[in-house]
């Protein structure tokens, strides 16, 4: 549906700016009206196609501005300053263009008397089904000033990790992909000129030679086909994924592949426990809290796993009955969810458990940086070796033969 860029003024001569959804501009008039707003300019959003949705994907809401805006919106709150008011002065105070947009309609529909969390519900790409539950347990207890520091910290927490797992694996994807520069260049421009001397000699090849006179002829001449199997391959695996059997099979793959897959299984328990702690923490019914955390632990096998739970909660089992039989749960967390339900303490237990294996993964990120530098190394050595013993040496051996 259309959007529609507008100024206008309220009731009491101020002016107002946002963006209007409606399938046309005279509906769009319709919608300002209701809202008691005298337009003043009206103008559709032009559609920009690939670049702007190019420009879209540089500018769009990032975790971070999230974190700012839920921080800034709790303090308000708290402030006892009302929730329009509080939209408002957000709506000067963000940088992000799209954000910006989106808390003005957020802020209009308020007006109109809309709940915040119905508002921000228009915008699930911005807003994720655990962020309206949370704010809709606040307006539900009275305590949305509490559900938005809440989600504040779990947001700076969550950013916060991932910063670090982003932070960390930087060197290492620095020093592999230049490998891969470096080891492309060496195929494509340098190697041909020495080969040409060896293949020119009529003297017999090692198959280590044979093999790498191939693979730079391969991709000095089929560099595209290179390029189009490996696009090929990353379009395959996408759509593949869009499948639920498909997206199973690999997120079971991620979770089985050496030292990452240990990384994978640690992340997606930390979500599990921290977003379930937080909403069971804001007052949200065990049942519907385990959908909301089906929906965001980003994991089809946890996911099935949770969706198993919801089945055996409903039938008056305890939540930690799967948990118990499933190789998938390490088993201090399906007992120390036992002792939560029996004391009553769920929720406290579930945060304690996601602070510990936030650290575990920090330590895991850590040990792996570690390894991955000698790792490196003797990969690069190995390489040294090869090109040495398949071209150097046949170079060397037919210089004695003169």
């Amino acid at each position: 549906m259309p959007l529609f860029d507008y100024r206008a003024k309220d009731n009491t001569g101020k002016d107002v700016a946002g963006v209007v959804e409606a399938p046309s501009e005279s509906l769009a008039l319709g919608v300002l009206e209701e809202r008691q707003l005298t337009p003043l300019y009206i103008q559709a959003r032009a559609e920009g196609g690939v670049w702007q949705a190019s420009l879209k994907f540089f500018n769009r809401v990032t975790a971070k501005d999230l974190v700012i805006f839920s921080r800034q919106l709790a303090v308000m709150s708290s402030a006892t300053v009302p929730l329009l008011e509080s939209l408002r002065i957000l709506i000067k105070q963000t940088e992000n263009d799209i954000l910006r947009m989106i808390i003005s309609d957020v802020g209009d529909e308020v007006e109109g008397g809309a709940k915040l969390s119905t508002a921000l519900g228009k915008y699930p790409d911005t807003f994720s089904d655990f962020y309206i539950n949370m704010i809709k347990s606040g307006e539900t207890s009275g305590r949305l000033d509490e559900s938005l520091n809440y989600l504040a910290d779990e947001a700076e927490k969550n950013h916060e990790l991932s910063s670090k797992i982003r932070g960390a694996m930087i060197y290492p994807a620095f020093i592999i992909g230049g490998l891969f520069i470096v080891g492309f260049v060496m195929m494509v421009f340098v190697l041909p000129k020495l080969t040409t001397i060896l293949q020119d000699s009529k003297t017999k090849l090692p198959f280590s030679t044979e093999l790498l006179i191939a693979t730079s002829n391969f991709m000095q001449h089929q560099w595209w086909l290179l390029i189009i199997l490996i696009l090929a391959l990353v379009v395959a695996i996408r759509l593949a994924v869009r499948n639920p059997t498909g997206r199973l099979i690999w997120h079971r793959l991620q979770l089985r592949l050496p030292i990452f897959g240990q990384i994978y299984r640690k992340i997606y328990i930390v979500r599990f426990t921290r977003s379930l702690g937080t909403l069971l923490q804001g007052g949200v019914p065990l049942t519907r809290s385990l959908e909301v955390v089906a929906g965001v632990v980003g994991n089809a096998v946890f996911k099935d796993l949770i969706n198993q739970t919801i089945h055996q909660v409903e039938e008056g089992n305890s939540v930690s009955t799967v948990f118990l039989e499933s190789s998938i749960m390490p088993a201090m967390v399906s007992q120390m969810m036992v002792v939560g339900e029996k004391t009553g303490r769920l929720e406290e237990i579930l945060q304690r458990l996601s602070n510990f294996y936030s650290k575990e993964v920090e330590t895991l990120v850590t040990n792996l940086v570690t390894l991955v530098e000698p790792l490196i190394m003797i990969v690069l050595g190995l390489a040294v070796g090869v090109m040495v013993s398949a071209i150097i040496l046949p170079l060397y051996n037919l210089a004695g033969s003169f």
